[in-house]
């Protein structure tokens, strides 16, 4: 589902968008982050969307969080 997420420097900069759309996956996140559904985002703002474009844009933050480094410090005291 992953491959519905395509990036390409001259759209958005490089964002990562939704495959043949210029919807960038950040869009996607903040509509969900507002609390909106599936349904609502793509009734009310991208109905050339659908639920598999939406998960796709989840499981691609997701990817994005797995494969972070974090480098832990000492907090001094």
């Amino acid at each position: 589902m992953i491959d519905k997420i395509t990036v390409n420097p001259t759209i958005h900069f490089g964002k990562p968008c939704v495959a043949g759309t210029r919807i960038t996956v950040q869009n996607v996140l903040e509509l969900l982050n507002e609390g909106l559904s599936f349904e609502e985002i793509i009734r009310d703002y991208y109905p050339d969307l659908n639920v598999e474009d939406i998960r796709a844009c989840l499981q691609y933050a997701i990817a994005l969080v797995t494969a972070e480094e974090i480098h832990l410090t000492a907090a001094s005291a």
